[in-house]
């Protein structure tokens, strides 16, 4: 699998296990609102872009040892190219939310959601997984 998605990704245990992922960032197509099709289908290039945050946090969780348990923290921080391209990062949560679940295979009803402040530089999104 060609990972061309993932922009970095990083582990850290102090003060609870923590795993970072940062993802670029496709625009609309990600939000809650549009990416799903004839109000049933995921567009192909968002189930390929959810495919591989799932597949970065799995290996991630494999390779460093981490097993989450319920409850787990999710916080979503996003870098726009300008503030007319900002979205509202609540409306990125489903996607990002449901490939976590399929990751690390806890249901996403078990999560703390927090989204943080938006910026402004090159488009990507950095995902927080910690255990709480």
């Amino acid at each position: 699998m060609r990972l061309e998605f993932v922009k970095d990704f990083r582990v850290s245990w102090e003060p609870v296990p923590t795993i970072t992922v940062e993802m670029e960032y496709l625009g609309g197509i990600l939000s809650v609102n549009r990416f799903k099709y004839q109000g049933r289908y995921t567009r192909p290039e968002t189930k390929k872009w959810m495919e591989q945050l799932a597949f970065i946090i799995k290996m991630t969780c494999n390779c460093a040892e981490v097993r989450f348990k319920p409850p787990v923290k999710v916080r979503i921080d996003g870098v726009f190219r300008d503030r007319r391209s900002t979205p509202d990062l609540h409306n990125l949560t489903k996607p990002i939310l449901d490939s976590i679940e399929e990751a690390i295979g806890i249901n996403d009803k078990d999560f703390i959601t927090e989204t943080g402040v938006t910026q402004i530089g090159d488009p990507h999104l950095v995902i927080t997984i910690s255990q709480v």
